[in-house]
């Protein structure tokens, strides 16, 4: 995980476990519109009132690094 993510879940209030867990088992995955390196796992979330995280992965790297995570207000699954 980068830096950076780490910093924005602290800031942003999403535990790892939620990253985790859109990692393993995401309920939807998106190609980045930009960065074919880059893609974007989402998962709903109970605990957080059934709100979405999208958790922004580097698949080209290896072990697959997280660059950010965010809750997306303009998806719903």
């Amino acid at each position: 995980m980068l830096q950076h993510a780490r910093d924005v879940l602290a800031r942003r209030a999403i535990p790892v476990d939620w990253v985790e867990r859109a990692l393993t088992a995401p309920e939807a995955v998106e190609s980045d519109r930009v960065d074919f390196e880059l893609e974007h796992r989402l998962l709903r979330i109970l605990e957080a009132g059934n709100r979405v995280v999208r958790v922004i992965v580097n698949r080209a790297s290896t072990p697959q690094r997280v660059v950010t995570a965010f809750f997306d207000r303009r998806v719903t699954l």
